[in-house]
Parts: C-alpha cells; structure tokens; sequence
C-alpha cells in the first residue's frame, strides 16, 4: 500500500493512493485508521514530504561497488549522522543552496520509515517496527564538514533531505535497485544487496542508542555515483517499486555567517 501526505484546497491530508486518485485516511496511518470517503483525483492534490519525522538518521559510506568487495565481517562502529526535520521537503520543492555554501553533493537512498517505538530490539524483530519505504536525498555540502570528521552540519541544512513521493509498505527492501538521474542523465543504479550494513542490523543498532519513533526515517546509505550538482539541476531519485523523488536544485541569496 502507498500511504501520501497531500495538500488539497490549502488544508493537509493523509492518504493512500489507488491507480490515479487518493483517497484521503483519518487516524493514526501507523496504528489505527480509516477512510474518510473523500476520493479526489491524483493530479488536484500536490504530493508532500509522506512523513514528518521527529529524527533522521543517515549512515554513511554504506555501500560496495561490487559483491566482491562486500566485508566478510560488519563495522564494529558504523558511521551514523542526524539531520533535523527542518531539513525535510517533499517531491517537486526546491533544494536551496545557501550564498556561502560551495559545492553541494546529491545522494540517492532507500530510506526506512518506523512504524512501532523501538528500543533495544533484536535484529530478529526488525522488520515488525518497519512501517514502509521511502525514498531519500541526502542533500550534503561537504565544505561544512569538521576536520575531524563530523558530518552533521554539512546535511543539516533547510531542505538537504528530500523525501518521497509515498511511502510504500509492501516493500522487499533486499530486492530493489537505488538510481538516479541528474537533468536525464542516469547516475547511479545499485541493488540493495550491495549495503555494507545491512537493514537489520543497522535498525537493531540504533536502536540501541536511542528510542526509534513512529515516523523517524533512517536512510540507509548511496550507492557510488552520486556527484556534485548546480544551479538548476534536476535531480531524480528513483526506486521503481517506490517512484520518482524528482528535486530542483537552486542558488539562494540567503547568506550563511562563518
């Protein structure tokens, strides 16, 4: 099922979609809903960022070129970074580039939706905390990087997190291939299979240092390929099982104080 959050005659709905129209839900899409009735057209409502999470969670370096570089044996310390919610947009918005930022890096992603609060689960329970899959862009300027290689503050940016277009929670996440196109230009296009950590482990083990929400969102790592872009770039993440995350990247004159 594809769960979507919608703007429809300037109010906000929570919805699923079926075929070319939405039809809109009342309650808790995580635990307990309903529909309402109300059915409009896909192409009158305007597609936003599906959730609103409380934390994002991304993981960095996550991905082999080839099975055959794949460890033999997990990360003992996987590197994890948070991104502010402040930093979430949805499908169609503009990524804006501050004055100061330089060079700002795309990276396409699978990204998984929490659906139960977890909590020092085991990697056995993993998939039953999992509402569904998303897909992410994890914006990044890495200028703002420290020296010692803290990340935060090069992802944190208003609008460095992309996410979209629906939450998709029949998903067989093991099976799908990350891509992407920059102005039609295909980029990147990995399987899944090729994560260095693996879904379960990586939710167990976060879960373990801090309380996983419904609604917080974990993306799970680029595949190789994704590169710098510019002023008017369109950037279009894809998952065929999921859709298109289609973003336009434009130069603001908001200026960034050193």
């Amino acid at each position: 099922m594809k769960f979507v959050r919608v703007s429809y005659e300037n109010q906000i709905y929570e919805a699923t979609i079926h075929g070319d129209d939405v039809s809109f839900i009342e309650g808790d899409k995580y635990g307990r809903w309903r529909y309402t009735g109300e059915v409009r057209p896909l192409d009158q409502v305007r597609l936003l960022a599906p959730v609103k999470p409380e934390k994002v969670i991304g993981i960095g370096a996550n991905y082999a070129a080839e099975a055959e570089e794949l460890p033999e044996t997990l990360p003992d310390l996987p590197v994890f970074f948070l991104k502010p919610s402040s930093s979430v947009i949805g499908p169609d918005e503009d990524i804006e580039i501050p004055e100061l930022v330089g060079e700002v890096k795309f990276e396409s992603e699978l990204a998984v939706v929490i659906g139960k609060e977890a909590k020092n689960i085991a990697e056995s329970d993993v998939y039953d905390h999992i509402f569904g899959y998303t897909i992410g862009n994890d914006v990044t300027a890495p200028q703002f990087f420290h020296e010692d290689g803290h990340w935060t503050l090069g992802k944190a940016f208003d609008t460095f997190t992309p996410l979209g277009p629906v939450v998709e929670t029949g998903l067989r996440p093991e099976e799908v291939y990350v891509k992407a196109d920059i102005n039609g230009v295909e980029t990147q296009n990995s399987p899944t299979r090729l994560m260095i950590v693996p879904l379960a482990p990586m939710v167990a083990y976060l879960s373990k240092v801090m309380t996983l929400q419904p609604g917080d969102v974990i993306l799970t790592g680029s595949p190789l390929g994704a590169h710098f872009v510019k002023d008017q770039d369109i950037i279009e993440c894809k998952i065929d099982e999921i859709g298109v995350l289609r973003n336009k990247a434009v130069r603001s004159s908001v200026s960034i104080e050193s």
